[in-house]
Parts: C-alpha cells; sequence; structure tokens
C-alpha cells in the first residue's frame, strides 16, 4: 500500500507518522518538499503531486484550524479547508484512491445535551465550521473513496494545548477563569491517528464517523482535571481549587462563536470497527504524564 501523508506537522499528523508506518510504503509531504507539494492552497502544485506519486491512499491532516482568524481571513479558509481537500477527492477518484480527511464538531450549531449522530442536521456557527462543512461535501460528492473522521476537541502532547496553558496560567496567577458551559470531549491526536490507521487495515467501506474519547466535560471541568493532577505531583499551583472560576461563553467573547454541545455520538465508528473509545481523562492522564511525568 503506498499511502501519501499531508500536513504532518500538526498535531494528528505527527502522530499519523507513527502509526501509519507499519501499514505500508509512507511518503510525507510537508508545504513543500523538493518538488513535492503539499500546500492545500496551491491546487494546481497539489494535483501534480498526487498524479506523480499515485498513492493508494492519501490521508490529509493539513487544514486551516486558526478559528478565529478565519473570521476575517474567510478566503484561505474556504482555499485552504474546501478547495484543496475537493483537488485531493478528484485526483483520488481518478486514480481509484481512497482519501482520509478530518472535520471538526464545529459542523454543528452546538444546540442540545445529547451526542450527535453523524446524520444530525448540520449548521455551523463560524467561517471555520461553514468550511470544514463544505469540504466533507465536496469530498462526498465527487465519488471518490472517503473515510471522513469529524474529531473535538484535539490536543497532544506535542506543542502547545489547553492543558499547557492551563498550567502555565496557574504557575503564575492565583486566579482563573474557565468557560464552563461547552461541553465536549478531549480527545488525544495519538487516539485519532490510531483509529484511522485500524480503518485503513479493516478495509471498510466509505463512509463519514465521528471520532472522539468517551465521556465529556466543560472547559472548567478540564482545567480542574489538570490542575488537580498537577496537584498530586506536587507542582507549586498558585490557583488554589475555589479560585478556578467557572464563567459563561458570553463572559469571554471571541470574534469566532463556538458550539456549546460538542458531543459526537461514536457507536458507529464503535460499531464498524469493533472497538471501544476509552475516556477522555484517560487520554489526558497519559499525555501529562508523558509532557510533565
Amino acid at each position: 500500500m503506498k499511502i501519501l501523508l499531508l500536513g504532518p506537522n500538526g498535531q494528528v499528523g505527527w502522530e499519523l507518522q507513527r502509526s501509519l508506518q507499519p501499514l505500508g510504503e509512507l511518503t510525507v509531504v510537508g508545504r513543500q518538499v523538493g518538488d513535492l507539494c503539499g500546500d492545500l492552497a496551491q491546487p494546481e502544485a497539489l494535483a501534480a503531486t498526487v498524479r506523480g506519486l499515485r498513492p493508494d491512499v492519501i490521508v490529509n491532516a493539513a487544514a486551516y484550524t486558526a478559528v478565529d482568524k478565519a473570521e476575517q481571513e474567510a478566503e484561505l479558509a474556504q482555499a485552504i479547508n474546501v478547495e484543496g481537500p475537493r483537488v485531493l477527492a478528484h485526483e483520488a477518484a481518478r486514480l481509484g484512491a481512497c482519501l482520509v480527511h478530518y472535520s471538526s464538531d464545529y459542523v454543528f450549531d452546538g444546540t442540545g445535551d445529547q451526542p450527535r449522530e453523524e446524520d444530525a442536521p448540520t449548521a455551523p456557527l463560524s467561517v471555520y465550521g461553514r468550511t470544514k462543512l463544505q469540504g466533507e461535501q465536496a469530498i462526498r460528492s465527487s465519488g471518490c473513496r472517503h473515510l471522513i473522521f469529524r474529531t473535538s476537541w484535539v490536543y497532544a502532547a506535542r506543542g502547545g494545548n489547553f492543558a499547557r496553558t492551563m498550567l502555565r496560567l496557574a504557575l503564575e496567577r492565583e486566579e482563573l477563569r474557565v468557560v464552563d458551559d461547552q461541553i465536549g470531549a478531549p480527545t488525544g491526536a495519538d487516539l485519532i491517528a490510531d483509529i484511522t490507521a485500524h480503518a485503513l487495515r479493516a478495509g471498510v467501506d466509505s463512509g463519514l464517523w465521528h471520532l472522539a474519547a468517551a465521556g465529556a466535560t466543560s472547559w472548567h471541568g478540564y482545567a480542574r482535571f489538570v490542575l488537580q493532577w498537577a496537584r498530586s505531583r506536587g507542582m507549586p499551583v498558585r490557583v488554589k481549587e475555589e479560585a478556578l472560576l467557572a464563567i459563561r461563553s458570553e463572559d469571554y467573547p471571541t470574534a469566532a462563536t463556538r458550539p456549546l454541545n460538542s458531543r459526537l455520538s461514536t457507536q458507529k465508528l464503535q460499531n464498524d470497527l469493533g472497538l471501544r473509545m476509552p475516556l477522555w481523562s484517560n487520554g489526558v492522564t497519559r499525555m501529562l504524564e508523558e509532557a510533565y511525568g
């Protein structure tokens, strides 16, 4: 199996370099590697790269992910999140290749309090969410074989993430205010990469799946969990438990509106792959141990 991986330096892409290695011949292409182009904003060069390599599988871990900035850079977000995947899907269809792509819980409006299933109505609240949905639609309408995974609250031990930010601030400040009305499941990039490899190895048919850790919490609950872990390891946390204050989204305005309910039902994924999703807290603990243990 010849696999082309795009976006290798992001959180998920970095883990995919590990998980995809055992499956076959892996070619990793960043935005520009010699004559090879993995830049989703350069459609002609991107198409030429795919045609030249002729992969059996294209794994697209590249995306425009600056949620707030996208409100001012809608054209760039459209180029990367919609037109780039459209090109990849077209080339995959020509080659008979399979395209793996990652989408987001931001395709939903975040109403209610139940986990969304894959066929739930979509209604994105932001430019980012709209372009991720349009990217899905471009792939599905192309006729190519595809695996689309919607993820949420992605983190990794490598690079910056919410947990690192909370720990840094908790060492500097005596009070933290964290949003408590947005609910989701922190999901490790390593889990996403491993599930991707499982799906490719299993040879599942084209489809759309929700891929997130089990359970749910708020950003405030996530922060509380991280700080409790830090205290248990004797880290000099200045923020006392009662000084971690819960606030509403309206008290922390952002350029892009976030969905309040980011719960994703993973029952279809678990049934189709015969897997069991781990609790979000297990993955976060492992990440913290890896980063700080």
